[in-house]
C-alpha cells in the first residue's frame, strides 16, 4: 500500500475529509428540524427520501467493505496496483453510517407527521425493489468465486445510480409547487459544502500519488461529488432566484387576512363610516 509523500497534502487531506463528514452529516439536520417544529413533511418529496435511503445504504456497504476488509483491499490492490491507496477514507464510513440513520429517522417523521395528500410514488416502489433484488442475484453471482471486488462494485454503482435520479423528484416537485417552502435550503448548501470539500479531497491524494487512479478506482465518490453539487446549484436557484418569495407571499396574506377579517364579522360593533 502506497504511502503519502508530502506531510502537507496527507493535513489537507485529512482536513478536507473531515469537513465533507461534517458538512454532509450535518447537512440531514435542518430538515429533521423543520419537520419538527412544523410537525408536517407537506413539501418534502417522499421519493426522494426512500431513494436516498437505499442509497445511503449502498454506500455503507461498498465503504466499510473496501475499508475493513483485507480480502477485498487485497483484490483491489491486485487489480490497481500495490502502489496505489485505498480510495476510503475513515470519514466516508462514519458519513454512511450517520447518513443511513438519519435517512431512516426523516422516514420515520414521514410516518408520523401531516404527509397531506403525499405519498411515495409506486414508480420509486418498484426502482428500489428492482434495485434489492439486483443486488441480492448479485451475492449469489459472487459467492461462488469470492468476487467481493466486483460485488462491492456493485453497490457502488447503485448509489451512483441512486445518486442521479433521487434529486429528480423533489426538483419536479419544488417546480409544479412553484415554491420550496416545506424543503430545508440548509440540507443543500452543507451538502454542497461536502461535494466540493470531498472533490477536493479526491483531487488532494491524486496530486501527491500522482496518479489519478483515485478517481476512477472509486468512480462512485467521484460521481457523487460532481452529481450532488450539480443538483445542489439547482436547488439553490429555485429557492434564491425562482421561488424567493412564494413562503413571505403567503405569511403576508395570511396575516393581512387575520387583520381585516374582524372588520367584516364584527356585527356587535358596527364601524363609522367617518373613521
Amino acid at each position: 500500500m502506497a504511502n503519502w509523500n508530502s506531510i502537507p497534502l496527507e493535513i489537507t487531506y485529512e482536513v478536507l475529509g473531515w469537513t465533507a463528514f461534517i458538512s454532509w452529516s450535518i447537512s440531514f439536520y435542518p430538515q429533521v428540524i423543520l419537520n419538527f417544529r412544523r410537525k408536517s413533511v407537506v413539501g418534502l418529496n417522499f421519493d426522494f427520501v426512500v431513494l436516498n435511503l437505499t442509497k445511503h445504504s449502498s454506500y455503507l456497504i461498498y465503504n466499510a467493505a473496501l475499508y475493513f476488509s483485507y480480502a477485498i483491499q487485497k483484490q483491489y490492490f491486485e487489480k490497481y496496483g500495490r502502489d496505489q491507496m485505498i480510495p476510503v477514507a475513515a470519514n466516508d464510513v462514519a458519513f454512511s453510517i450517520h447518513a443511513v440513520l438519519l435517512t431512516a429517522i426523516t422516514l420515520f417523521q414521514i410516518a408520523i407527521y401531516d404527509r397531506g395528500s403525499q405519498k411515495v410514488s409506486k414508480i420509486t416502489i418498484g426502482i428500489v425493489s428492482a434495485v434489492w433484488l439486483f443486488a441480492a442475484v448479485c451475492i449469489f453471482i459472487a459467492l461462488p468465486s469470492h468476487s467481493w471486488l466486483w460485488l462491492i462494485s456493485i453497490f457502488n454503482s447503485i448509489q451512483v445510480f441512486m445518486t442521479v435520479i433521487k434529486y429528480i423528484p423533489q426538483v419536479f416537485m419544488n417546480f409544479a409547487r412553484k415554491s420550496t417552502d416545506g424543503f430545508s435550503i440548509g440540507n443543500i448548501l452543507l451538502d454542497f459544502s461536502g461535494g466540493v470539500a470531498n472533490y477536493g479531497q479526491m483531487a488532494v491524494q491524486s496530486i501527491d500519488q500522482d496518479s489519478w487512479v483515485n478517481f476512477y478506482g472509486n468512480i462512485g465518490k467521484t460521481l457523487l461529488s460532481l452529481v450532488s453539487i450539480f443538483f445542489d446549484i439547482i436547488f439553490i436557484f429555485q429557492h434564491y432566484v425562482i421561488y424567493p418569495h412564494k413562503k413571505a407571499q403567503v405569511s403576508s396574506k395570511l396575516v393581512e387576512e387575520e387583520h381585516t377579517e374582524p372588520l367584516v364579522k364584527s356585527p356587535d360593533h358596527p364601524e363609522s363610516e367617518n373613521v
